[in-house]
């Protein structure tokens, strides 16, 4: 597989280095408006041959040569396990910050959200620019470093691996949180750092809604490139499959804007790869005309979680694809922050979305509601509020978790379900979840990216707080305990945004992960790159 000419962005700001000398940056249109952008949106393009650099031109690893080492193309890596001085001295040159081990706020730099995993690089990176990406990418594979890309650090405990990041700079995008929103073409632009509730607010100005996670605080970019499923997924599938473009620094140091008609292998590999292939710094997404879903839970106390579920699941099987839903154990810890009816309580819950007009929505849940629930929270629900249907936390916890997929939901799985996470079960999950997905979520639209749509109807999902070490030991057993009691009706491929520990490559992508190898050779053949859920 041979590499495309790049779409790459001008020039000082985000080059590599290569020899020949390069055409002058042509002004662009942004693709998705009418008329010129604003100076601040301009892109720019020049084409040029990654392939074909010159052997012994020096790769220029910052703005300004005399702010930073100009490094040789094959040099030896510094030899200290650390390269202190050479990261110094990209510090200076970035817009952003880099942090070090010795300094005073090493620990705040280098915290994911999940408060539980202790990450420990040799460096963390925090981007104040497209431009420091690929400062940093540059640095890092001339000093013999690999790159971890970050946004929130949700999913961060495969990410380290055994080796806990060494040898790695953590490369986090969290300041880089622009939207922007084109409501006559329905796009979003957003920069890979914006969390959900910053695309959310403004699209709905429009009356526009994104396949959004269901936590205001969950990253874009790990959540679409991991396939996304949202309140919407059964009606519009995968959020995944609302991208349009993207922007990502690969390996080579080249900031590439990348779409269905250029570099279609990237594009395809990066909308499901997850952050194999490069680091990700902006995402054009497709909006959808919306300003209002039916949604709310129904609370059952815990013992009759049983027959709740088992209505649930029935009731699932003829549901139509306007409506999404949830069926979960909830025990809640008595924190004070929580409100008197969840504090130190447990219960069974059903959460659903519905895209229909109350008196519809009311009739799609009356045989729920026959069940008597003791607390019913639907109402019409604006979408900048649906992000706090599913009650997660705003803001990083200490947490144990993991989920996969089933191939079935029997009774017999319900009820395995029950015994392993309900009452009497010694569980210490805070949260067990059964989510249903199917329709639109189990169709592949054409011109996919390598994640499309997921083969199974249902998705599961454990987590526990990890406040103490103990607390923490007594939610993974809770977790294993979970999955070894849905063992028998487990799907062979997983969801990754659901996979929180080291997974074997091949249950994630299947089929499809020789096609992904053969892209990350191409794009990364050091294989500087590094995932949490790694395709090498």
């Amino acid at each position: 597989m041979g590499r495309p000419t790049p779409r790459v962005f001008d020039g000082a700001r985000a080059s590599c280095g290569g020899g020949g000398p390069r055409a002058p940056p042509i002004v662009l249109r942004h693709p998705l408006r009418d008329g010129a952008a604003p100076p601040e949106e301009h892109l720019t393009r020049k084409e040029t041959s990654v392939n074909t650099p010159a052997p012994t031109a020096p790769t220029v690893i910052a703005a300004n040569p005399g702010s930073i080492a100009v490094a040789q193309p094959n040099a030896a890596p510094a030899a200290s396990t650390t390269p202190v001085r050479e990261l110094l001295a990209l510090r200076d040159a970035l817009d952003g910050s880099l942090h070090l081990p010795a300094d005073a706020d090493w620990d705040a730099a280098r915290t994911a959200w999940n408060l539980a995993v202790d990450q420990r690089p040799a460096a963390v990176v925090i981007a104040g620019s497209a431009h420091d990406v690929v400062l940093t990418v540059n640095a890092a594979r001339e000093l013999g470093l690999r790159v971890a890309p970050q946004s929130t650090g949700h999913n961060a405990a495969p990410l380290g691996g055994p080796d806990g990041l060494a040898g790695t700079i953590l490369l986090r995008t969290s300041s880089l949180r622009g939207v922007s929103i084109v409501p006559e073409s329905r796009i979003a632009r957003c920069e890979s750092g914006a969390l959900w509730a910053d695309v959310t607010a403004p699209a709905a100005a429009f009356g526009l809604a994104a396949l959004a996670g269901s936590s205001a605080d969950v990253g874009i970019a790990g959540y679409l490139l991991g396939g996304g499923v949202s309140w919407l997924a059964r009606s519009h599938g995968l959020a995944v499959n609302s991208i349009t473009a993207i922007e990502i620094v690969t390996a080579d140091g080249l900031l590439r804007r990348i779409d269905a008609d250029h570099e279609p292998e990237l594009f395809w590999a990066v909308r499901g790869g997850s952050g194999n292939f490069g680091v990700v710094t902006a995402i054009e997404l497709r909006l959808f005309p919306m300003t209002e879903v039916y949604a709310g839970t129904l609370f059952f106390p815990l013992a009759e979680a049983s027959r709740v579920l088992q209505a649930w699941r029935e009731w699932t099987a003829d549901v139509p694809e306007q409506v999404t839903s949830v069926g979960r154990i909830l025990q809640f810890p008595p924190l004070p922050e929580l409100p008197d009816f969840l504090r130190g309580q447990s219960y069974v819950v059903i959460e659903a979305a519905l895209q229909a007009p109350p008196v519809d929505a009311d009739a799609v849940l009356a045989p729920l509601r026959d069940l008597d629930p003791v607390i019913d929270t639907f109402q019409p629900t604006p979408m900048t509020e649906l992000d706090q249907l599913h009650m997660d936390p705003q803001g990083p916890v200490p947490g144990v978790g993991d989920g996969f997929a089933l191939a079935e939901l029997t009774a017999d799985a319900v009820e395995a379900f029950v015994a392993a996470a309900g009452a009497g079960s010694g569980s210490a999950l805070l949260s067990a979840e059964i989510r249903h997905v199917g329709g639109a979520a189990g169709r592949a639209p054409r011109g996919a990216g390598v994640v499309s749509h997921l083969d199974s109807e249902f998705l599961v999902f454990g987590a526990g707080i990890a406040a103490t070490p103990e607390m923490g030991v007594a939610a993974a057993a809770s977790v294993d305990r979970l999955a070894e009691a849905l063992a028998p009706w487990r799907a062979a491929v997983l969801y990754q945004n659901f996979a929180e520990g080291p997974q074997e490559p091949r249950a994630i992508w299947g089929a499809d992960l020789d096609r992904l190898r053969a892209i990350k050779v191409v794009y990364d053949p050091s294989n500087t790159i590094r995932s949490n859920h790694p395709v090498l």
